[in-house]
């Protein structure tokens, strides 16, 4: 299990990103451009990835990171259960939707070598 504080302080410690409010969700964002979001009710993040790398992710197992199950969904909206994920993989998750977003200098910052 992931705590809601602990997610904030990963999500954070992207160069330059930033926490705003979303709708009834709080949003983390690099240059404009959400890369997450939490839903700190229902304890889930939502990430946006490439579907290629949705897919890879999801096979890990279906139950902790999966694909929102709409349109948004086909476009790379990916759920995390904060309740279930490891932080490993919420690291490596939020890292491949921020270095999609993110500016080329700062996605090079993060990505691994």
């Amino acid at each position: 299990m992931v705590s809601i504080e602990t997610f904030r302080k990963i999500a954070l410690s992207f160069p330059e990103a930033i926490e705003l409010p979303h709708f009834e969700r709080t949003s983390f964002r690099v240059a404009k451009k959400i890369f997450a979001t939490l839903d700190i009710k229902d304890h889930l993040s939502c990430v946006k990835l490439s579907e290629i790398d949705q897919n890879v992710f999801c096979s890990f197992d279906p139950s902790v990171i999966y694909p929102v199950p709409n349109k948004w969904g086909k476009q790379g909206a990916t759920y995390i259960n904060l309740k279930k994920v490891r932080k490993d993989m919420l690291v490596d998750a939020l890292t491949t939707a921020y270095c999609m977003l993110a500016p080329k200098k700062l996605a090079d910052a993060v990505r691994p070598k």
